[in-house]
């Protein structure tokens, strides 16, 4: 079993900056491509930003493209997000996701995303 661990989350004023951290249990989870989400009550789980697994590659939701960046360490054993220019509507559980090799389906469904963390809140007041 892979373990997430989310940190970071926090209450932050909008127009404010943080960065998420998630940390992998295993070495193998570095052929992972991982993934963000996001979810707000009563709301879906969305998509927020992807890498692969060899870093080669990034994808945002237009939602927070310009503002977030996803990136790993040079372990790639952890993979960030940093968060700038923090609007109210970011405010949300925020998951990392991992996704193993050879999984099919579009990068953006949660269903497609093989572990998952607990979450960390994060919450931006006006």
């Amino acid at each position: 079993q892979v373990q997430l661990v989310e940190s970071g989350g926090g209450l932050v004023q909008a127009g404010g900056a943080l960065r998420l951290s998630c940390a992998a249990s295993e070495r193998t989870s570095s052929r992972f491509a991982m993934g963000w989400f996001r979810q707000a009550p009563g709301k879906e789980r969305e998509f927020v930003a992807r890498m692969s697994w060899n870093s080669d590659s990034a994808l945002y939701a237009d939602s927070v493209k310009g503002r977030f960046a996803i990136s790993r360490d040079k372990f790639k054993n952890t993979v960030y997000l940093q968060m700038n220019s923090l609007k109210p509507e970011d405010t949300a559980v925020y998951y990392c996701a991992a996704q193993m090799p050879g999984r099919p389906g579009p990068v953006s469904a949660p269903n497609v995303y093989d572990y998952w963390g607990q979450g960390t809140q994060v919450t931006v007041s006006s």
